[in-house]
């Protein structure tokens, strides 16, 4: 559905990926994919997992670098009707990030939408 995705995490976490050569989030454990959004949604995780957080990067993935299947999957009852989210069913390759940049949030604690 898109050629570039995203996905969350703390520059710990992306500093220890970077060193293993993958991300394996704790999600991948406990519900087999790591979650990933499209740049145009990825303020509804963040807020709904991450409000407040000031240690978050932003990883921007180039999808046909990625091995494991990708499922386009509802999120929860709250997000906006019929939205989907990718969901990776595998470790997430370091070598499929394209950009890493710093995702903050505004004075509130939230995350705007893209473009606000």
């Amino acid at each position: 559905m898109t050629d570039v995705l995203v996905h969350l995490c703390s520059a710990s976490q992306w500093d220890a990926a970077r060193r293993s050569g993958e991300l394996r989030p704790d999600s991948l454990d406990a519900v087999g994919f790591v979650h990933l959004s499209t740049p145009e949604q990825v303020h509804l995780p963040a807020n709904r997992l991450y409000a407040g957080r000031t240690d978050l990067m932003l990883l921007r993935i180039d999808a046909a670098r990625l091995s494991s299947p990708v499922r386009w999957e509802r999120g929860v009852p709250t997000d906006p009707a019929g939205m989907v989210f990718p969901h990776l069913y595998g470790p997430l390759p370091a070598a499929a990030v394209i950009s890493v940049t710093p995702y903050r949030c505004g004075p509130d604690g939230r995350f705007p939408p893209r473009g606000a």
